[in-house]
């Protein structure tokens, strides 16, 4: 499991994770954390109080559900969103470590962005951000399936409910979609 340190963006995998940084030791940044916890377990284990391996008392000493990131080469997931409500998929989108935590300790959803690189709230230059009502892991926990809320009624950067707003009708691409907002207004023009 790879996990990315908050603070100086530097990725390490999880059971060999360690702060780089002493004399800036945080408990709160990604892998002072996982390091403080995994030496908590070894003393736990030496004392025989904890009977479990790295990522089953990550997962009990923080609640998180971990996903398997390492079946990726780059280190991503795909994530479907949807409508809470209605089940529409309005986007489909990539995870990686930092911002499934992101998205499961704010409630909101956090991506990362593979054109700039870079952890993406979604709704940051918008508004419409995507509050989490539920999530759904497949069996291999490697995908996952966001269901929504939606603010502003659009998630589609194009200004359309879904990025799901064409289909192919005689060979060609016709938009079915009803656009949401204006793009150069929301966005500026870019």
């Amino acid at each position: 499991m790879i996990i990315t340190c908050e603070k100086y963006k530097e990725a390490m995998e999880a059971e060999e994770a360690e702060c780089r940084h002493p004399d800036d030791y945080c408990t709160s940044r990604t892998s002072c954390m996982i390091n403080f916890l995994e030496k908590e377990r070894k003393r736990e284990q030496a004392h025989g109080k904890a009977d479990m391996d790295h990522k089953t008392y990550l997962k009990a000493k923080t609640g998180m559900v971990e996903l398997d990131f390492a079946k990726s080469k780059d280190g991503l997931l795909p994530a479907i969103v949807q409508d809470a409500v209605s089940g529409e998929v309005l986007m489909l989108a990539y995870i990686n470590q930092e911002s499934w935590r992101k998205t499961m300790a704010t409630g909101k959803a956090h991506y990362w962005s593979r054109s700039r690189n870079k952890l993406w709230l979604k709704g940051e230059s918008s508004g419409h951000v995507q509050l989490i009502r539920d999530i759904f892991v497949d069996c291999d926990q490697d995908t996952v399936v966001f269901k929504v809320e939606q603010l502003g009624g659009a998630a589609c950067h194009k200004g359309y409910r879904s990025c799901f707003y064409r289909r192919i009708e005689n060979n060609e691409l016709q938009t079915v979609g009803e656009r949401v907002f204006d793009p150069a207004v929301v966005y500026g023009n870019k």
